[in-house]
């Protein structure tokens, strides 16, 4: 296995430590797992790819890749998120970018690289629009600790991981004005319905919703103080901006880019999605969050 970064002298302290210590400290890399410099020689007679970048980058990087993939490669990806401005999933982007000719599959789930890193058990999906890349993915990645299920449904994961990180924000707010568990619940189990009212828009069968890349990958990432959503929700709570929330987090909180594409494809499909609709107003409009939370509390009442 070979691993490749843009940043040649982050690439080369990785090689040199074994591990990359600056976002995984203490969890050493396999013995057959290569850092290289040189997108060429990464993708060298290489047939299985993945990228694992944030969703603005893909774009920029499966361009990058296309000229150097051979005629048979196989390509996957672990970003989640639609491209701003044109709305597109992931999968929509690689096809445009280097083809839809060709085995994709998407990996996503409820997976804190830390405890990834750190060999915890944890479970995760794999959707792809081959079975046999699907199942050889899920042999290659699946070990003692970390088990892989695979889907057919690539619209319905790349959903979940998209608005999960949304409604992650509206989670830390929520929990950070101190609003409780019965706030904190109410808020997962709706999101739950406005994602699936999205992806099921989109052409997603609604059971994938139930599973580990939409309920489980949600309420993960809603609960646990290890996502950077979640924090980005909590500071906007304690009154830093996000901006602030930002450089304190240190990552890319993919949440805050999420949240002005969900609200550009939910208003061209005209689906309602009211806690995603104030996670945007708090982040582009300056919507406080507590008359965020206000607003959803105030809405006419409706059949669940």
């Amino acid at each position: 296995m070979r691993l490749w970064g843009r940043d040649r002298r982050q690439v080369d302290a990785i090689a040199a430590a074994g591990s990359n210590e600056r976002y995984l400290p203490g969890a050493p890399f396999p013995h057959n797992l290569l850092a290289v410099a040189g997108l060429e020689q990464c993708l060298d007679s290489v047939r299985d790819v993945l990228v694992a970048v944030p969703s603005h980058a893909l774009r920029e990087t499966l361009e990058l890749i296309k000229p150097h993939l051979s005629d048979d490669a196989r390509v996957s990806w672990a970003t989640k998120g639609f491209e701003l401005h044109t709305g597109q999933l992931p999968h929509q982007v690689v096809a445009e970018c280097i083809g839809e000719n060709r085995p994709m599959a998407v990996l996503s789930g409820p997976t804190f690289a830390k405890e990834v890193g750190d060999g915890l058990p944890t479970a995760m999906t794999i959707a792809a629009n081959d079975e046999t890349f699907a199942a050889d993915l899920a042999e290659e990645l699946s070990g003692s600790n970390f088990r892989a299920y695979t889907s057919t449904d690539i619209i319905g994961v790349e959903v979940g991981g998209a608005i999960k990180n949304v409604l992650a924000i509206g989670a830390g707010i929520s929990d950070g004005l101190g609003f409780g568990a019965n706030t904190r619940i109410a808020l997962i189990n709706r999101g739950l319905a406005e994602m699936t009212r999205l992806g099921v828009a989109l052409g997603a069968k609604q059971d994938t919703f139930m599973g580990l890349a939409g309920m489980g990958d949600l309420v993960l990432t809603c609960t646990d103080d290890l996502s950077r959503n979640r924090r980005m929700g909590l500071a906007l709570a304690s009154g830093k901006t996000v901006e602030e929330a930002q450089e304190e987090i240190q990552q890319v909180v993919e949440g805050v880019l999420a949240a002005e594409a969900v609200h550009e494809v939910a208003q061209k499909l005209g689906v309602d999605m009211p806690i995603c609709e104030q996670v945007y107003k708090t982040l582009y409009e300056d919507a406080s969050p507590r008359d965020a939370v206000a607003a959803l509390m105030g809405r006419a009442l409706t059949a669940e």
